[in-house]
């Protein structure tokens, strides 16, 4: 029986445990990325555990979230990243440089690799062949420190690409048709893997742009082949020598398949608010729009700017349209204003921002009050572009572009001016230039920390009992962005637990905070897919902080999960749904001998109001030994042997 191109890197990286579905593995990482916004956590958490050097073969700490300047603590963030960043052995991508997914595939990944990122959209790099994953700060800490990353051996999904896409249809489109088949859950405890026919037609950075979203159908991480599109990115990147070939046996078996045909997908946009809400652009009667957005780690690439390019040459946006476009890294910008792509742009309105994330996260951007935005983005969940009335599309950078001049959401194949000319990624190969790149320096250097810079809260072992109120009863599909906002205001104080916990959950309760500090902590309620979207361990950090004992929900998403787990904050999954629906805020809730009843590995028993309920700890062996022990780092300390 064939191997998938998944069982291969797994199989090559595998350190612990066996390839068999639902079991627990360990796999040696070979790369790690952090971004500004959950790197000073995970560096802190690194020095933590008193690692003087990483051990891995390439790691990289990009600041690319919190680029606005209007204090002094995104600075002294970034000037903290930097010098530990060199103290330690890691790269540091200079603000400016661009996203930390552009700028890892375009100078770092390597087909056939492995990389561990604290950023959900890590997997973009699967575009690129690496079984790239997105994980908390303290998974990706232990990982540079040499340990291995564990995780539940997944099911592997192959997606069948059949065809060609037609003008005007995108890459985006593909990954959207997946989203509207498979849902913000269908990819849980997944990876999913690309193949067919069709693969031949899709450059590096389409391919990045899907696997960049699968981050939205919750799975573990989506992977392409080593091919021939690959070896030419690669050498148009200078980087033909980090070229292995790889890709799935024949006759390789998957848990289960999908087929797309390119040929018969049409534009689709992702409605508010959910990236799984899809329509048909031609079938949303041309809602009127007022604002596009167009860049991210989604859709920064060249070849995306060079199309929005050429629909915007020589045309002027619609007067009601704010455009704004940011490339996705330097030598994508660069490569524009050499080629006179920029001007284009500029000339037809566009507002040009840096190279970062900006306002894929709120940072900068808002819409007004009940305004309508069309992104390339990759999430539009209500209120993270900063404004809560705001209706959010998700849309290609065809759509976006042809939809700016038209001032209204617009299918783009009625914009009639071919693309085809712009195929090739990088006529003449890309514009290479390291130099915001800044290699690790000695172990003697200085660390900078700034005032706000705090520590992070550490778990605690659970006692006999655990008892506590509910703090809170939540519904389906909460985002960690609910959990912890991320907006423009917040995210200068990612390194101080202590101020943010006073906006817990402040989207669904603003209350909470108080509530939590008066009761002495608690227990949270939750339902389906509980912590979906970004990889911030903030979302467990702070509840920690605020003396969250315990999560009780439907389900969990599975970075968010892992997070809780790593905090010391024992995450339980209701036996029966039902039992749901009968607890309500405030009530007092006992789990009579806590850690025998962990041990036991069986039923969990809770009494409430209502009576007892029972409910599931789904950990390994190890997670088990972890939520024992107060969370991953006194777990560290305890074990001399751990990294």
């Amino acid at each position: 029986m064939g191997l998938t191109l998944t069982e291969k890197i797994i199989q090559s990286h595998i350190v612990e445990g066996e390839m068999i579905k639902g079991a627990e593995i360990g796999l040696r990482i070979d790369q790690t990325l952090t971004q500004d916004s959950t790197g000073t956590m995970a560096y802190l958490q690194l020095e933590a555990m008193g690692i003087d050097k990483v051990k891995t073969e390439l790691s990289v700490a990009y600041v690319d979230h919190n680029m606005l300047q209007e204090g002094f603590e995104n600075p002294d963030d970034h000037k903290y990243i930097q010098t530990v960043a060199a103290r330690h052995g890691v790269y540091f991508s200079r603000p400016g440089n661009g996203i930390c997914h552009q700028v890892h595939l375009e100078r770092f990944a390597k087909p056939g690799r492995t990389l561990l990122g604290s950023d959900s959209h890590t997997p973009t790099c699967g575009g690129l062949g690496m079984l790239a994953i997105g994980a908390g700060g303290l998974d990706v800490a232990v990982a540079m420190g040499g340990g291995a990353y564990y995780l539940t051996m997944p099911e592997i999904v192959e997606v069948r690409l059949t065809g060609k896409l037609g003008p005007f249809v995108s890459a985006k489109d593909i990954i959207l048709e997946v989203l509207r088949r498979l849902g913000v859950k269908g990819g849980v405890g997944k990876v999913i893997e690309y193949t067919g026919e069709g693969l031949s037609s899709l450059s590096v950075p389409e391919r990045a742009t899907i696997a960049n979203m699968g981050a939205e159908l919750g799975a573990t991480t989506t992977v392409f082949p080593g091919d021939g599109n690959a070896r030419s990115f690669l050498e148009a990147q200078g980087r033909g020598e980090a070229f292995i070939g790889i890709s799935a046996d024949e006759g390789a078996v998957y848990d289960a398949a999908l087929e797309i045909s390119l040929d018969a997908l049409e534009p689709l946009c992702a409605a508010p608010h959910s990236p799984d809400n899809v329509l048909k652009v031609a079938e949303t009667d041309g809602i009127k729009i007022d604002q596009a957005a167009i860049g991210s780690c989604t859709n920064g690439s060249y070849a995306d700017m060079m199309k929005v390019a050429a629909i915007l040459k020589g045309r002027t946006v619609h007067p009601g349209v704010s455009l704004v476009i940011s490339p996705g890294s330097k030598q994508v910008l660069t490569m524009l204003a050499k080629n006179g792509a920029l001007a284009d742009m500029i000339s037809a309105g566009a507002r040009i921002l840096e190279s970062g994330c900006g306002p894929c996260i709120g940072m900068g951007q808002a819409p007004a009050t009940n305004a309508i935005s069309v992104r390339t983005f990759n999430r539009n969940f209500k209120g993270r572009c900063g404004t809560m009335s705001a209706s959010v599309y998700l849309v290609s950078p065809e759509t976006a572009a042809v939809s700016a001049l038209t001032g209204a959401l617009t299918d783009p194949r009625t914009h009639g001016r071919p693309l085809e000319a712009l195929d090739l990624v990088y006529p003449e190969g890309a514009d290479i230039s390291d130099n915001m790149i800044i290699p690790p320096g000695t172990a003697d250097l200085p660390v900078i920390r700034g005032p706000n810079i705090k520590p992070f809260p550490l778990g605690s072992a659970p006692g006999k009992d655990l008892t506590g109120k509910v703090l809170i009863k939540l519904e389906d599909n909460i985002t960690t962005d609910h959990i912890m906002p991320s907006n423009a205001k917040l995210l200068p104080f990612r390194s101080n637990i202590p101020y943010l916990a006073e906006f817990c959950f402040a989207p669904c309760d603003e209350e909470f905070p108080s509530r939590a500090r008066e009761l002495g902590g608690g227990v949270i309620i939750g339902g389906e897919n509980y912590g979906q979207g970004s990889s911030r361990e903030h979302a467990a950090l702070v509840p920690l902080y605020l003396g969250v004992k315990a999560v009780v929900a439907k389900s969990f998403a599975r970075i968010h999960k892992a997070n809780l787990i790593n905090s010391g904050i024992i995450p339980l999954v209701f036996t029966n749904d039902s039992d749901y629906d009968k607890l309500e805020q405030l009530d007092e809730l006992v789990i009579p001998d806590i850690r025998a009843q962990m041990g036991n590995g069986g039923a969990i028993t809770i009494e409430g109001p209502a009576g007892q309920f029972e409910a599931r700890l789904d950990v390994s062996k190890r997670e088990l030994d972890m939520l024992l022990a107060g969370g991953m780092i006194n777990m560290i300390k305890n074990n001399p042997k751990a990294p």
